[in-house]
Parts: C-alpha cells; structure tokens; sequence
C-alpha cells in the first residue's frame, strides 16, 4: 500500500546535527552519493539551516519503500532538496539507500524496485497504521501562556510584527506550544551565525487556536542575537530568506 506523506518528521526538526553534519551522513550511507553532482554538494557545504520530512511510502509482503525529501536553507536565500530512496531488495531484508537530486530521478529509481502488487486484503504493519492516524497538531501546556505570548511579541524587533490586537486576544490564551519548525540555534563550524523558525501555537478559551511564528538569527550587522515574530509561516520563511540573501 502507497501513502503518501508530506508533514511528518524523518528527523527531529530539534536534532543537534548541523546541516553539514545531516548532509554528511546522508551521503555517508547512501549508495549512490559518488554520482551527486560536484557542484550541488559544494552549495550544500554552506548551507545555512535543513529540515527532512517523509514524502512518501509503500510496505507490501515483506519489502517496503520510503521517500525522504531533505532541504537545506543556502546563504544567498535559495534551497536545495535532495531526495532519498530507502528500500530493501529481499524480503525483511536490510534497508538500502539511495539519493537523487530531483524528484523525477527518485521515481524513476522507485518504479524500478518492481514491488508486488496490492491487495485488497493487504494489512498495514503496526508502525504505518500510527502514522497512516492524524496526531493532534499540537500539545499544548497550561503554563502562564498569556505571559508567554507578551514575551513573545515584547522582544520581536521586526516592524511588521503582530500588533495590539493580536496581543489582546494572546492574553486571553488558555495554553500554549512550542515546536521547532526548522534549522537549529547555534551553528557548530560557523561562528556567530544562526537560523531557527518556531511555531508558538496558543489555545483560546473557545477551543481555537492562534499560531505566531518567531525567526531567530544573527544575520545581523553586528552578529547579535535578534528575534523576529509573524502572523504565518509563509512570512516568516520569507522573511528568513531574505535575511538570508542579504548576509550571504
């Protein structure tokens, strides 16, 4: 059976891998790796910040499949995705690996593994029944939320930040989460220089759910610490390219 997948993670967004380190043991396991061309593996030498996420899967009879799409964030505001193939070739048997450069090349690989057919009676193993269950988007905490979200918006230094509305309706905030969304703070090999996106998503007392979206780097004239806050992801990926494209 073929799921598809888009959200979840195949590495901890938190995980303290660098993105040169993530890059490195990607390649180091992949079979294919020496057929990478030089100059991509040189843009991905300074990259910036990475995120990876299943895209794809099929588990049938003993053999399975799973597509891997890996991104990382380069200093002139532009990403590189690299798509892995991890699959066995006999049943039950050790995972291989294999990495393409778009997404063309990793189906083309996939259609050659020649998987067997469905079958209608064919049941998910354990593992692909929980992921195939939508997990709540978030897990929330009762911990001074409404104090957490003035904070919050306090040390956003962005001019487009959220303004007093938002904040009116965050201090009436029942709980509140916190997720990593991409890159990670402090940069092994790169001094000064960080990228991170967090989703802060709050619980209102009508059930709904408000989400901030804060970038913090040091893309800055001085190497500083700064913080910034937007309404949506979109803007605040946006908002870290550009960064990005400017101190590169």
């Amino acid at each position: 059976m073929s799921v598809p997948y888009e959200t979840a993670a195949y590495e901890s967004a938190q995980s303290p891998e660098s993105p040169e380190e993530h890059l490195a043991r990607l390649l180091g396991r992949a079979l294919n790796s020496f057929e990478l061309p030089d100059d991509v593996v040189r843009r991905l030498d300074r990259a910036l910040a990475h995120t990876s996420s299943l895209h794809s899967a099929h588990h049938s009879a003993g053999l399975h499949r799973e597509t891997y799409r890996h991104t990382w964030l380069l200093a002139d505001g532009s990403a590189v995705t690299l798509w892995e193939l991890v699959h066995n070739t006999t049943p039950d048997g050790p995972p291989e690996h294999e990495v393409y450069v778009d997404e063309e090349e990793v189906q083309a690989a996939t259609a050659r593994l020649g998987l067997p057919p469905e079958t209608p009676d064919f049941e998910l193993p354990a593992l692909m029944r929980l992921w195939a269950i939508p997990e709540p988007r978030h897990v929330f905490a009762s911990d001074d939320s409404a104090d957490h979200a003035r904070r919050l918006l306090r040390r956003a230094e962005n001019p487009d930040r959220p303004g007093a509305e938002t904040a009116a309706l965050l201090a009436t905030a029942t709980a509140h989460g916190i997720t990593q969304a991409f890159g990670r703070p402090g940069r092994a090999g790169r001094v000064g220089l960080s990228y991170a996106l967090y989703e802060h998503a709050f619980l209102l007392p009508d059930g709904g759910e408000v989400s901030l979206w804060e970038v913090e780097h040091t893309a800055t004239p001085d190497g500083r610490h700064m913080c910034e806050v937007y309404m949506s992801e979109v803007a605040a990926r946006d908002a870290m390219e550009r960064r990005a494209a400017r101190h590169g």
